[in-house]
Formats: structure tokens, C-alpha cells, sequence
């Protein structure tokens, strides 16, 4: 034997002899030797008992052996540690959150290079032992309560497939949110464990959270899309839409005052960024748990990516529903497309504002049917073909239309109405008007902002281009500076704090129809020795959310308007109204219905031989109040005392009176400014 070898067995042999007196020391209770203790090769078996205050370690009886040095805190681990390395499968490393202990317990696997190891590897099943120094969960509670923990563990892990499966699955609209559309298998589903199950550990875990957040973000935009098909009838607009979040903070602040903007605002935060922290935590779980039940895992992803294939191929369906769905790739890939044609969209928009029938026509030979004539072109909000077919609204719609059509008979106009189909619906009232006023299809933010730094001509520039007209504007819903107004051919915009008005706000209406209207007469049209005037004219009481809204009183006593004060205090709550759909459908027929009389009245009172008018609705109401209808078209009508005027119209086929008929034409609203400016130029119609 070499020297080294005497040495080994020396010191090996003092270790044990000491081993023996702390045994001694202990009166009979176990000793467990700890792994920075243990600097030699001899290493206890976990498998016999401890030994008594009597026994003495027998010798090694491979000397040699016992000369080897160890190359880890003990034998035992470092060989568990190299079963492990030499197995088929390269598991990530377990945490005390998620490694399974061998007893079956639940409790956390201790780590094979720590100190907790070589206690654990070294002390018998049942043994009593020091504490550990790491207590596995908050406090220990895993340790004390393994059952609890254990199911702990179970429930969040279905709960996070189900969230990942509930986030593939919802439909970006409210109304089709049923069970049966979770009732289905995706694809993507499939496919995403698969990646899962083919990454290394620390690749996976990256790509689970990255996927994680992802997928949040699309349940982020899928929850955009109900609120804006709920409002627009449409969904979220990737390109175009951002500008419209800060229009619906204003529209809560005017609808609910300050703090419900506020409380909306911090909501709104604090879920985006709940939705972003749970899915990533929730694909996180569902990828641990793929990970330490691979085998399994992998036969039921084949397994269901094999039912999905022939579900798909034989269209298989469950109640009306197709059970294997590819509908979350295809909502994806719908998004990309509509981001490349938003994208796109300017380039085709540029092209359509270059063409212009009307713009190198003399001055002379514009609207030449009309001069001397007071035209005013007003729009009622929100005024929709909803109002007039709806059978819960109809009735009470039809009689203020009649009972208007009465007024104006009695004061010597006749009408014509028809259909124009808007390019918006339940908000967006601005590309309406400007849709109507340029000729073209102003669909979005974009073609807005391209239009209005343009030199394209609008109905209203083309009235102040014949020098003929003062041209007006009554925009009681301009409350900050309007850049664009500048744009439309103006000589004189009031907004609502140009118009006298010193009542109270009407929920986010700022002046009442009727005194916006009083006002027009008393600011402009009732002047004595003035020009014709051309007005465009903004009725916004019927803006929603309709509550409170106004109602007719006296003109004579509209004075400043304080007087509706009192009229507010008798209207009804907005928060209270918008729990209940026929409430809401209730208040805004009440709203188009004041709107109406407000117009008719006016004319009836105020107007004159030379008064025409033009009024239309903007956009159909939200879909709260259509009921999901696909329908944009509203209302238009003309109404003149002059019968020359509607001769000039007597070849478009429209329906005498206000109200349109149900087989009346139907024009896109971007057709009417050239077919006006047609009817009533040198050549008439």
C-alpha cells in the first residue's frame, strides 16, 4: 500500500472514531452528518439503521476505495446526479415549486448540490432530523399541509390550460360568446403544446412566457373589438383607431363626470395588465407540467392533433358548431390584412382626392339653382333608419314625422326624403359630415386628416366659392379649438361657447337642440338687409348616451337657457338607463323625437319663401339600440317652400314628405354632394 493510500486510511479511520463519539454524545438519538462535514470518502448508507451509542463503524473493506477521493459533497447525490445525467431525457432542473419529492408526499424534491440533499439522501424514511434550512412555500405551508399543496398544485395547473384554452377560443363579439363556442378543439392549441414539448427546459420557459404575453395582448384586442362592435359595429382598427380611446375618455367624463373618467382610465390599466401577467403565468404553468409529464403529454398532443385531423376533414359538428377550429389563426391572420390594407389605404385615398368633377367649374355656373335661397344643411345625430323600422320605436317615430309634416304644410313647404347609407355607425360623426360635404368615403382617421390638408372642395367651400352666401356654422359640439373647421369653406364658426348658452350640460350634449337653433336665428338668419346665408348646422341632442335629455318648452322662454336646469333635474340618470337595453332604446327614440320637433318647429316659425332645408342623419345609433342590425342607411330629406327647388329632385324617385319610404333609393352618402351639385347647377339635374 502507497503512502497516500496509509494516509487515506488514517484519516478515514480518525473520521469514523469520531462519528462514534458524537454518537456517544447524543444518547441514543440520530446524528445526520452534515455534506460540508463529510470531507472524506466514507459515506453512510441511508439504507441501515443509525447507529446506537454502543456501535462502532466497521472498516472499509476496500481500502483502496476508501483512498479515492469524492467528487461531491457525498456518494449518494453525486451518483443520483449521474443516473440522472445518463437517463433519455434532459429535464429542467426542479424548483421547490415544482419538483415532486420521491415519497410522493408533494413536497419539493431537494436540490442535489445542497446541503438539504445530503441530509435527505443520508437520513431514513421516517427518521427524525434537524430542520431544513430552505422551507418549501410561504412560510412552510407545503411542508406542513401536503395535501393541501398538493391539490393546490392540481387546481392551478387545470386552471391555467383552461385560461390558455378560454383565450384561444372567445370570440371577439359579445353576441356570440355562448358555450357552445367553447365547446370546440383548436388547433392552435395543439400545435402549442407540441412547440412546448420539443424545446430544452430553459427555451421552453422563455417561449412559453413570450407566447404568454401574446396571447394576452390578442385577448386584449379581442376585448377592443367587442367595445368597439358595441359602439361602431365593427372591430378595433389597428392603424386608425388609437385617437378614438382618448374621444372615449371624453365621452365617459362628459357622460359620468371626472372621477368615472378616472375610474374607467385606472381600470382599464390595471386589466390590461392583469389579462398580460396571468396568460404569461398561466402558459408558464401549462409548460411545467407538459415538461415533467412528457411521455404523457406527448401521446395525448399526438392523440388529439390526430381527432382534430379527422374532425376537420369530416367537418365534424357538435349542435351547429364545427368541433375542430382553426379560429384563432384565422382572427391573427385577419388582423395582418386589415393592418397591410390600412396601411395601403392612404396611397389609394390620394388617388381618389385628385378626382373632382366640380373643380375647374366657374364660379358663375355653381349652384346656380339656388341663389338667393337660405340653405341650411343640418345633420340630427344619430338619426337612423333604426328609428323610423324598428316596430318598438315606429309608431311614436312616425307620429312626430307626421304631426312635422303637418307643420310644415300648414307654413306653405313641402318634402322629399330618401336613404343615404353612412360610412360609420354608432359614433364617428365627423367622417359623415365629412364624407357628405367632400364626395368622398371617409372611412377612417386617416382619410379625415388626409382630407382636411387638402385642397379638395367640399359642398360648403363650393357655396362660399360662388360669393354668393355667408357661410355659416352652428357646432354646439365643438367645445376646444377645431383646426379642420377652416377646411370646409366657413366665414364664421359658433361652438358652444358662442351661442349664449348659459344652462347646464345635457349628459354630453353642451346645447340643447332647440336653443341651438334659436340661437341661429337670433346670430345670423334674423337679421334684417344680410346676404343668403348657407348653414351648417349640428343638432346634437340625440348624441347618446340620451340621458337626461331636453324637451320642448316655449321658444319664447328660452332665454339664456337656464331654464333648463330644471328640465335636467326632471330627466332621467345615465347610469340607471344603460342597465336595461329597452330603456336605452326608450330614451333615444324620446331624444330623435326632440330633435325632430326641434327642426320642424324652427322652420315653421322662423322659416320663409327662400328657406331650403337639407337634414339627415350622421350614422345609425349604437348596436344596443339596432340590435346587431347590419343596416347603415339613414334618413335624408329636403324641405322647401319654393316648388322649383324639389322639381329639380322629382327625377331621383324619393318619397314625398319625412319620412322615406321603405323601397326609397339608397345611396352611399359620398354620391350625394355631386348629384346635389348637379341638380341644382345651369343644367338642373
Amino acid at each position: 500500500m502507497s503512502a497516500g493510500g496509509t494516509a487515506a486510511t488514517a484519516q478515514a479511520k480518525a473520521q469514523a472514531d469520531t462519528e462514534a463519539e458524537r454518537t456517544d454524545e447524543s444518547a441514543g438519538s440520530v446524528d445526520v452528518p452534515s455534506a460540508k462535514a463529510s470531507t472524506g470518502p466514507a459515506v453512510p448508507d441511508a439504507r441501515q439503521p443509525a447507529a446506537g451509542p454502543t456501535d462502532t463503524p466497521e472498516p472499509d473493506p476496500d481500502p483502496q476505495q476508501a483512498a479515492e477521493p469524492a467528487t461531491g459533497p457525498t456518494a449518494a447525490p453525486a451518483e443520483a446526479a449521474r443516473e440522472r445525467a445518463a437517463g433519455p431525457e434532459e429535464e429542467p432542473a426542479p424548483g421547490p415549486e415544482t419538483a415532486r419529492s420521491a415519497d410522493g408526499t408533494g413536497e419539493p424534491a431537494p436540490d442535489p448540490g445542497t446541503e438539504a440533499a445530503a441530509t435527505a439522501a443520508t437520513v431514513p424514511a421516517g427518521a427524525a432530523g434537524p430542520t431544513p434550512a430552505g422551507r418549501p412555500g410561504w412560510f412552510g405551508w407545503r411542508r406542513r399541509f401536503p395535501r393541501t399543496a398538493r391539490t393546490v398544485r392540481v387546481v392551478t395547473s387545470v386552471l391555467a390550460a383552461v385560461l390558455v384554452f378560454v383565450a384561444v377560443l372567445v370570440p371577439n363579439r359579445l353576441d356570440r360568446i355562448d358555450v357552445q363556442a367553447f365547446l370546440r378543439l383548436p388547433v392552435e392549441a395543439i400545435v402549442l403544446a407540441g412547440l412546448l414539448l420539443v424545446l430544452p427546459p430553459k427555451p421552453r420557459r422563455i417561449t412559453a412566457g413570450a407566447l404568454g404575453v401574446f396571447l394576452g395582448l390578442s385577448t386584449v384586442l379581442k376585448c377592443l373589438d367587442m367595445g368597439f362592435r358595441q359602439t361602431l359595429a365593427r372591430p378595433f382598427d389597428l392603424v386608425f383607431d388609437w385617437v378614438l380611446l382618448s374621444d372615449a375618455a371624453d365621452w365617459m367624463k362628459d357622460s359620468f363626470g371626472r372621477s368615472g373618467e378616472l375610474l374607467a382610465v385606472i381600470g382599464v390599466i390595471v386589466l390590461t395588465v392583469a389579462v398580460l401577467a396571468v396568460s404569461a403565468l398561466a402558459l408558464l404553468r401549462v409548460a411545467n407540467v407538459l415538461g415533467r409529464h412528457r411521455p404523457a403529454a406527448v401521446r395525448t398532443t399526438l392523440a388529439l392533433g390526430v381527432a382534430w385531423i379527422i374532425c376537420f376533414t369530416l367537418g365534424a359538428q357538435f349542435g351547429g358548431v364545427t368541433f375542430a377550429t382553426e379560429g384563432y389563426a384565422q382572427y391573427l391572420a385577419n388582423r395582418v390584412q386589415y393592418v397591410r390594407e390600412g396601411l395601403g389605404d392612404a396611397d389609394v385615398f390620394k388617388k381618389q382626392l385628385a378626382v373632382d368633377a366640380y373643380a375647374k367649374t366657374p364660379p358663375g355656373q355653381l349652384l346656380t339653382g339656388l341663389r338667393g335661397k337660405d340653405v341650411m344643411l343640418t345633420f340630427v345625430e344619430s338619426y337612423g333608419r333604426v328609428a323610423i323600422d324598428d316596430p318598438a320605436m315606429a309608431p311614436e317615430v312616425d307620429a312626430t314625422l307626421r304631426a312635422g309634416d303637418a307643420r310644415l304644410r300648414s307654413a306653405g313647404f313641402s318634402a322629399r326624403s330618401g336613404w343615404l347609407r353612412s360610412p360609420v355607425t354608432g359614433a364617428g360623426s365627423w367622417l359623415a359630415h365629412s364624407t357628405f360635404l367632400s364626395g368622398l368615403w371617409v372611412k377612417n382617421q386617416q382619410r379625415y386628416r388626409a382630407l382636411t390638408t387638402s385642397d379638395r372642395a367640399t359642398l360648403t367651400s363650393y357655396f362660399r366659392k360662388t360669393g354668393a352666401w355667408r357661410t355659416v356654422g352652428i357646432m354646439p359640439g365643438v367645445r376646444k379649438d377645431w383646426p379642420e373647421g377652416k377646411y370646409f369653406g366657413l366665414d364664421h364658426i359658433y361652438d358652444s361657447t358662442h351661442l349664449g348658452y348659459q344652462g347646464p350640460y345635457f349628459s354630453w350634449t353642451p346645447v340643447p337642440d332647440q336653443f341651438s337653433l334659436e340661437a341661429f336665428q337670433r346670430l345670423e338668419h334674423g337679421k334684417k338687409n344680410r346676404e343668403p346665408i348657407m348653414a351648417e348646422i349640428i343638432l346634437a341632442s340625440s348624441h347618446d348616451p340620451w340621458s337626461p335629455i331636453a324637451r320642448m318648452i316655449d321658444w319664447k322662454d328660452l332665454g339664456n337657457g337656464k331654464v333648463f336646469y330644471k328640465i335636467k333635474k326632471e330627466g332621467t340618470n345615465p347610469t340607471q338607463v344603460w342597465k336595461s337595453s329597452k330603456r336605452v332604446r326608450t330614451e333615444y327614440r324620446k331624444a330623435i323625437q326632440y330633435s325632430l320637433d326641434s327642426l320642424t318647429q324652427w322652420v315653421q316659425r322662423y322659416g320663409d319663401k327662400n328657406t331650403v332645408l337639407v337634414f339627415l342623419g350622421d350614422h345609425q345609433p349604437v348596436p344596443t339600440v339596432t340590435g346587431g342590425s347590419a343596416s347603415r342607411d339613414v334618413p335624408v330629406t329636403i324641405v322647401a317652400h319654393d316648388p322649383k327647388v324639389l322639381a329639380r329632385v322629382s327625377n331621383w324617385g324619393w318619397t314625398e314628405g319625412l319620412k322615406p319610404a321603405d323601397n326609397a333609393p339608397e345611396w352611399t352618402m359620398n354620391k350625394f354632394r355631386d348629384r346635389f351639385m348637379a341638380a341644382y347647377g345651369p343644367h338642373g339635374g
